[in-house]
């Protein structure tokens, strides 16, 4: 390795940026292929039919429509929803590029994933662009009915949440760790 007047390292050699790209784009790409062909499936085969009742009377099939978010939330917001989904999509791409986590490019893969998944219902279905209806089909008792993005959703953000209380950053370092970015103390040198 060649180096400067000062014994600094001339440069550091990157990590491949496929090594963590990779799997959080194959990620993203078969969450969103996923959700789209099961609500396709739904649409066209169960949509207006009763209920298919997988698990005795907990688990079953239900199509429905949800103009908002997360527990029917919202559903007079749904551009806003759309525009944030956008947003987090946007951020999420910009920072994959400092991926070198595995496990970051699992949950982002994730989330991104999930994000799409439902964005795209909102795009292309009716009543309008922005506006349409995500298609959700599990429903599980009380629990209110959720389709694939958004299960890949909870996953990514759960896993968003045990990487942050392990303190792994994005860029695979503990949080905090300042040894590996510097090689030693660092000095004031406005004296």
């Amino acid at each position: 390795m060649s180096t400067t007047g000062d014994d600094e390292p001339a440069a550091v050699r990157p990590r491949p940026l496929l090594g963590r790209i990779l799997p959080f784009a194959v990620i993203a790409v078969v969450v969103i292929g996923l959700d789209q062909l099961t609500k396709a499936l739904v649409v066209a085969y169960l949509e207006g039919r009763p209920p298919i009742w997988l698990i005795g009377n907990l688990v079953s099939l239900q199509p429905t429509r949800n103009t908002g978010a997360a527990f029917s939330l919202g559903q007079t917001y749904t551009v806003v929803l759309s525009l944030f989904a956008i947003g987090v999509i946007g951020y999420i791409i910009r920072i994959a590029r400092k991926l070198k986590s595995l496990g970051w490019a699992i949950a982002l893969g994730l989330i991104l994933g999930g994000a799409a998944g439902n964005l795209t219902d909102r795009i292309f279905r009716a009543p309008a662009p922005l506006q349409g209806g995500v298609v959700d089909f599990v429903s599980i008792g009380w629990w209110p009915i959720f389709n694939v993005a958004d299960s890949c959703l909870c996953v990514g953000v759960g896993l968003v949440v045990l990487l942050v209380f392990r303190g792994i950053g994005v860029d695979g370092q503990r949080m905090g760790d300042q040894s590996a970015k510097s090689d030693g103390p660092v000095s004031d040198s406005s004296s």
